[in-house]
């Protein structure tokens, strides 16, 4: 074992998913640079078809990252200038950024201490006459409580944008992203369980008005080729990040599987650990397992940097809650306004999860973790 645990094990490691597929991939960014089908083209559409398929959806829409998607989908559904948009603290800054950069407001809401998603409970309270969206954050691979979520929605007449950043094929009650809400934004960044090689996104819907206006906004709104009908932006999704996209997706079942059977291990060998809280899967949701996220106790810090000098590739997500950050500041959010927001970003760990983890790896991770916790 100490052999196994003198070799850094990371928490993320694409090199391995790359070496698994190497000849797919290969063979796609080949396809597109001998077609020179580099913006837009077959690669784009068929990736759209195929993904709208995986989501259960009738459209998919590619953008050039998740943030765009975030923001095509607000201009898209008419939010704007000092709309307010109700979401979760407990997310990384994209989720935001775009509310922000329209002249619309962020409310914040506090998150369920169980499932770290927004707290459907918490959100009621917060809605106001200039209220025009919900924007539930499927954080770390399970989907909130889209049942609740929805409900309120409908009795206040608000659209409902998923944040499906870290939630490619996630499930809540047998349903997924884009197929309750409005519309869900998705990030293909490279680290996430469906990830390009450099920046990409998507939106996914069964509202084809919304999804072609995000298709002529992602294209400066052009009509034709010099034609534009209204200011649009330039978020089209390349076609080699589309192909390289197109060729990991059929594996994205299978990932997921393995994604979830690593994190079932991490649960039967980390529940009898002191101090130690594993993540929850709650009733109605599949987890996929983009991050797995323990709680602990005592000095998180120290206990992250141990972890890290014996070759455990841990992390935090995340450690400073939006209320709280200084780009944000200009919001008038305090300290211990939002507990159990602030209560997570202090105690959780996330510890190495992908589908390539090997058996020694994760057997490495658990005993480190168990080592230090009982000192």
């Amino acid at each position: 074992m100490c052999e196994v645990m003198l070799a850094a094990i990371p928490l993320v490691d694409l090199k391995a998913q790359y070496q698994a597929i190497k000849p797919e991939i290969d063979a796609a960014v080949a396809r597109v640079i001998e077609n020179t089908a580099f913006i837009g083209g077959k690669e784009v559409k068929d990736f759209e078809t195929a993904f709208a398929a995986f989501q259960r959806t009738e459209r998919c829409v590619g953008i050039a990252s998740g943030t765009g998607a975030i923001m095509l989908a607000l201009l898209a559904l008419g939010i704007g200038a000092g709309d307010e948009v109700i979401t979760s603290t407990h997310t990384f800054i994209a989720t935001v950024e775009p509310i922000e950069t329209l002249g619309a407001i962020p409310v914040l809401v506090d998150i369920d201490p169980v499932s770290f998603n927004i707290d459907p409970q918490q959100i009621e309270a917060k809605i106001t006459p200039r209220t025009k969206a919900i924007m539930p954050v499927h954080l770390y691979g399970q989907m909130a409580d889209m049942d609740a979520i929805m409900d309120i929605a409908r009795r206040h007449n608000l659209y409902v944008i998923e944040d499906a950043a870290q939630a490619h094929g996630a499930e809540w009650q047998g349903r997924r992203a884009g197929q309750i809400g409005d519309i869900a934004c998705f990030s293909m960044y490279p680290g996430k369980n469906l990830g390009a090689y450099g920046d990409a996104g998507a939106i996914c819907t069964n509202n084809h008005t919304l999804a072609d206006k995000i298709a002529k906004l992602r294209d400066h709104g052009r009509t034709s080729k010099y034609s534009h009908d209204e200011i649009g932006y330039g978020e089209r999704l390349d076609g080699i990040q589309a192909a390289i996209l197109a060729a990991k997706l059929p594996h994205l079942n299978d990932w997921n599987n393995a994604r979830r059977e690593h994190a079932a291990y991490y649960d039967e060998m980390l529940l009898g650990i002191p101090g130690v809280c594993v993540p929850q899967q709650v009733a109605g949701a599949r987890h996929i397992y983009h991050i797995y996220c323990i709680s602990v106790a005592g000095d998180r810090d120290a206990l992250l940097k141990q972890l890290n000098e014996r070759g455990i590739g841990a992390g935090i997500h995340y450690p400073i809650p939006v209320h709280l950050q200084p780009a944000l500041a200009h919001r008038g959010y305090r300290e211990g306004e939002l507990p159990h927001a602030e209560r997570a970003a202090q105690s959780i760990i996330s510890l190495p999860i992908y589908p390539e983890l090997s058996e020694s790896q994760r057997e490495a991770v658990v005993t480190v973790l168990h080592e230090v916790m009982t000192r």
